[in-house]
């Protein structure tokens, strides 16, 4: 970068050169040479943390019937496609959760505080075709898995779904083209098509600190909120916690939305950071009546693809959602006319002074907030606005404030070991009654090991062997060798912070494949090699096109813990057109009707 960047002669308030310089040795300190590998699967003697509070058990005979679709997976994308084959007139659907009902996330996240942080117009999907409006801008937890079940009873997916079950692995039967399903409950279920509607956070993790499996206090992960233990519910009211000393390890954004509540009615709450989180306004509100009754058809999905091209950096006349997410896209994509008609190099600038000033403006909002200026000191991030995903809440930094709340910032290196009695960081150990895991869920791993589920397709090859170098896909959805297969969750696709724009878009694309081989009489669908091969190098090529921007970035799952040579991402890489762009192409290849890149047979 040039001296034409320095405060001195742009008139910045702040210097560039010494954040850039800040930023990689924030950076630095947090590198470590096992990447992804520092976390620990919940398998063997930690499978307990994914015990399902909620369900003391679900018993029934073992099914060997057959079903033209199986939808694994019953969160958002697994009803969306669920509603989206009934639309096309799909009957013959079953719907298959691990979970005691639908909602996915939203079934597993039950934290306190638990909230979506995109608005609730655009993110709770079919609002329109459910006359429903949601209560808030944002949107609570138990809001949204009711909006769950509301789908499932409105496109009639409860009529043949399997709660309680995990399919643990899945065989193609090249005799008479079906997918041969086994389950927990003994089951050999058939079906001509299966789609992977897992979600791209599905499967949680837990760190490999060293004595994880010493600790003598009562322990869970925040997926697995245990309520019992704490009190109360997803509004708060943690009484039980009220003699006990509880550490959360964690400040990612479930912590951020869960410490609050832990901080008002624990004796003691200690925040083991290792980096701190973006955090900035939530300013939540109750749907105003009179906005929402003079809404005209279609609404919804002009207020989707108006924030979903505001994020993608296209101007528009109007910021319908006008939010966080909008704010700081506005200033990071720099849509004023001088940096779009600039070349490449001067975008670039303008963009990183667009990120420089918007998260000064985040660390200023910490100073204001915290009353300690050491504690303050800790909260601020310094590292690019979107290396990893911004927080939106209103609580959270104000609960530092607290006497009963002690941040233990590490200096990015994390806890150091566990004990019997506690944590130990920075040498001292603090003796603890609760450890509350708010280490989210696993990315970059195998994909197989995410779904829980290993998938032999052709010739007993499995999906694991054949993406040990990296997943291979045609628009995300199918993959060579495992005919009948389709994914949804953003496998080499283009991706938005509004997740349920993807899964409704891939849903339409998923579901219309599939009707094209009901319809047509086909029993074998797959993506010819040749397409297959050429997505994966347009995927490829743009995932390397921002490797620049990844590495420079503080360790987190965007770039493989700070690792991004290692791969695409968690993704298995991303569309370098934007979401908007690959949504364009889908509905284009639907439209021209004529399947190209895929064999029927």
């Amino acid at each position: 970068m040039t001296d034409t960047l320095s405060s001195d002669a742009t008139g910045l308030d702040f210097d560039p050169d010494a954040l850039r310089e800040k930023y990689r040795q924030e950076r630095d300190k947090r590198l470590r040479s096992d990447g992804n590998d520092q976390y620990i699967a919940m398998d063997g003697e930690y499978s307990r943390y994914l015990d399902d509070p909620a369900q003391t058990g679900i018993t029934r005979e073992p099914l060997t019937d057959e079903v033209d679709v199986a939808i694994i997976g019953t969160g958002f994308s697994g009803l969306l496609a669920g509603a989206r084959l009934r639309q096309f007139g799909v009957e013959s659907i079953r719907m298959i959760e691990t979970g005691a009902e639908f909602g996915g996330t939203w079934y597993w996240n039950q934290y306190p505080g638990v909230q979506c942080d995109i608005e609730s117009y655009i993110y709770l999907p079919l609002l329109e075709e459910m006359e429903y409006m949601p209560k808030e801008k944002y949107s609570y937890g138990p809001e949204i898995l009711e909006h769950c079940r509301a789908l499932g009873r409105h496109f009639d997916l409860y009529r043949d779904v399997c709660f309680g079950t995990r399919v643990h692995e899945m065989h193609w039967d090249d005799a008479d083209d079906r997918w041969v399903l086994h389950t927990n409950h003994n089951d050999r279920m058939r079906a001509r098509f299966v789609i992977m509607a897992i979600g791209p956070l599905s499967r949680p993790k837990l760190p490999g600190i060293a004595g994880i499996d010493t600790f003598e206090g009562h322990s869970f992960h925040t997926s697995r909120w245990d309520y019992d233990y704490t009190g109360g519910d997803t509004n708060g009211g943690l009484t039980k916690l009220s003699d006990k000393v509880v550490g959360v390890i964690g400040t990612g954004a479930t912590a951020v939305q869960c410490i609050p509540h832990v901080g008002e009615t624990a004796q003691h709450l200690y925040v083991f950071q290792r980096t701190p989180s973006s955090i900035d306004v939530r300013g939540n509100r109750p749907t105003d009546q009179e906005w929402a009754e003079s809404l005209e058809p279609g609404w919804q999905q002009n207020r989707i693809e108006n924030f979903g091209n505001i994020v993608a950096g296209s101007m528009q006349e109007e910021d319908l959602v006008s939010d966080g997410w909008t704010d700081i896209l506005r200033n990071l994509t720099a849509l004023g006319e001088g940096a779009r008609l600039g070349t490449p190099e001067e975008i670039a600038e303008a963009m990183e002074m667009a990120d420089f000033q918007k998260m000064e403006q985040i660390r200023s909002r910490v100073d204001e907030l915290i009353a300690d200026p050491n504690v303050a000191d800790a909260l601020k991030p310094y590292y690019r606005q979107f290396c990893k995903r911004p927080c939106f809440h209103d609580d959270y930094l104000p609960t530092f404030n607290r006497d009963n709340v002690t941040l233990v910032d590490t200096d990015g290196q994390g806890v150091e070991r566990i004990t019997p009695r506690g944590v130990v960081a920075g040498g001292q150990e603090y003796e603890l009654d609760c450890l509350i895991f708010a280490t989210g869920f696993e990315v970059g791993t195998d994909y197989s090991h995410r779904a829980n589920c290993e998938i032999y397709g052709r010739g007993g090859v499995t999906l694991s062997e054949r993406w040990k170098d990296g997943m291979s896909t045609f628009h995300g959805v199918v993959s060579r060798g495992y005919p009948n297969l389709l994914h949804m969750g953003g496998i080499q696709s283009g991706v938005s912070p509004n997740f349920t724009e993807l899964y409704n878009e891939q849903s339409q694309h998923v579901a219309y494949i599939v009707e094209q081989g009901l319809s047509s009489g086909a029993t074998v669908i797959e993506p010819t090699e040749e397409a297959e091969t050429e997505w994966v190098r347009i995927i490829f090529e743009s995932a390397y096109r921002r490797a620049g921007f990844l590495e420079s970035c503080t360790p987190g799952y965007y770039n493989n813990e700070g690792k991004p040579d290692d791969g695409p991402g968690w993704f298995g890489g991303t569309y370098g057109g934007g979401a908007q762009e690959f949504f364009k192409l889908l509905k284009a290849w639907r439209d021209e009707g004529a399947l190209e890149g895929l064999e029927l047979s």
